[in-house]
């Protein structure tokens, strides 16, 4: 099976960066009772999942050339996720560069997530509304803005004064 080439793999996973994450991965654990899969080449899964993260492509999608499997591969990605490797990779990193003077601490990237607001019944009071339904709210939010002679409403409850 061909695999990476040593360019693409260094690119994705540099020996530098590799010093700082081989010794923050979980190690290997053999079954007790024998069997199971061999284990993976760690750098080899690691530089897959780098690939998958960094260029957006779905798991089912990862090139074999990575000498792993796509199950591997997320399967790592997700116990290394549960252990908290991304967050201590990013201190390690962070700390490393650092102590050699190259973080700049001018300027910072605030993350934000965008929560989807909730589905409201819409013959529910609104507490906007003094308890009236959201019908009536516009019907009392037109009435109070409308002339008889020159309503243009489109509701079709109610008729303006």
């Amino acid at each position: 099976m061909p695999t990476v080439s040593a360019d693409l793999s260094k690119r994705l996973v540099s020996d530098e960066l590799w010093e700082l994450v081989a010794p923050l991965l979980p190690s290997f654990v053999a079954r007790p009772q024998g069997g199971g899969t061999a284990p993976s080449d760690e750098r080899a899964v690691f530089t897959a999942v780098v690939y998958v993260l960094t260029s957006g492509c779905a798991w089912r999608h990862m090139p074999s050339t990575f000498g792993t499997s796509t199950a591997t591969a997320h399967r790592r990605f997700k116990v290394w996720t549960e252990v908290g490797l991304w967050r201590r990779l990013h201190r390690a990193a962070l700390n490393e560069l650092g102590g050699r003077g190259e973080v700049g601490w001018t300027s910072a990237i605030v993350d934000a997530a965008s929560v989807r607001a909730q589905k409201v019944d819409r013959w529910r009071p609104a507490p906007n509304l003094g308890g009236r339904s959201r019908q009536e709210g516009q019907q009392a939010k037109c009435a109070s803005r409308c002339r008889p002679s020159q309503c243009r409403c489109a509701h079709a409850r109610h008729s303006c004064p």
